[in-house]
């Protein structure tokens, strides 16, 4: 393998890394999902990836495969890109969709029932919830006045002075920005609607159920792979415990009847 090769392979993994599982918001590199990459000389890329389970949702795997296919293709010299998904339900239909640049509700015409557009818009705005809890509470915690960080417009937002974990907080939350309006505001709800001070308390606590559930599921996710391929689980983040979900006043996926 030359080195230039080997180059093109870190950058695809680079690449990947910013692709995320829809429902869990996490990379997908980091997840452990990508099992091989492959760069040739003349710049043909292959990648193989595998799920927690054999019947993970269809239109999760669809999403993560279409977009782990765009994101290596923006790579200038990637001449071509094929995405692999191994040892799942629907494997022939979703690599024969990617493969043909086909839209989710095309591959799968009697199941889908949200385009890709749709299903990337619902996750992703249950995404903009999970960080945008994240560092609501990182500004608080900084001593923040509540009442100046909801005031703040984006570009003040952008030019808060911030320690480097909270200052990482904001870069991932403004990547989810956009999704919730045009708004000049840098904090709204999902509708794009202002949040107000005194019922931010409430606020956090309905859109703590988001993050819950997701740390809950990835969890899950990671033991199951590990279980499924054999393998020793990846370092995972604490585990959120069921007295949490309690009160929140929801439950984690799977506990409800």
């Amino acid at each position: 393998m030359t080195a230039e090769v080997e180059a093109r392979i870190e950058q695809v993994r680079a690449a990947l890394d910013r692709v995320t599982d829809p429902e869990l918001d996490e990379s997908v590199v980091e997840l452990g999902f990508i099992t091989s990459i492959e760069v040739t000389d003349a710049g043909v890329v292959n990648v193989k990836f595998r799920l927690p389970t054999y019947w993970c949702a269809a239109n999760f795997s669809y999403l993560m495969a279409t977009d782990m296919r765009d994101a290596v293709a923006a790579l200038p010299w990637a001449a071509a890109v094929s995405v692999t998904l191994d040892d799942h339900m629907f494997v022939d239909a979703i690599n024969d969709g990617v493969a043909a640049g086909k839209d989710f509700a095309d591959a799968f015409p009697t199941e889908a029932q949200l385009n890709l557009s749709g299903i990337r818009l619902n996750f992703g705005l249950k995404s903009f919830e999970r960080r945008q809890e994240a560092l609501l509470r990182g500004l608080l915690s900084l001593g923040h006045d509540p009442v100046v960080i909801l005031a703040l417009d984006i570009s003040g937002l952008t030019r808060l002075a911030l320690d480097p974990p909270t200052a990482a907080l904001r870069t991932r939350y403004l990547e989810r920005r956009p999704l919730a309006g045009d708004s000049m505001l840098a904090f709204v709800n999902r509708d794009g609607a202002p949040i107000s001070p005194e019922t931010l308390t409430i606020y956090l606590r309905n859109i703590r159920r988001v993050g819950l559930n997701a740390e809950f599921n990835g969890a899950l996710c990671r033991g199951l792979l590990a279980a499924r391929y054999g393998e020793a689980p990846a370092a995972l983040p604490p585990e959120p415990e069921l007295i949490d979900f309690i009160r929140m006043g929801t439950a984690p996926a799977g506990l409800t009847g």
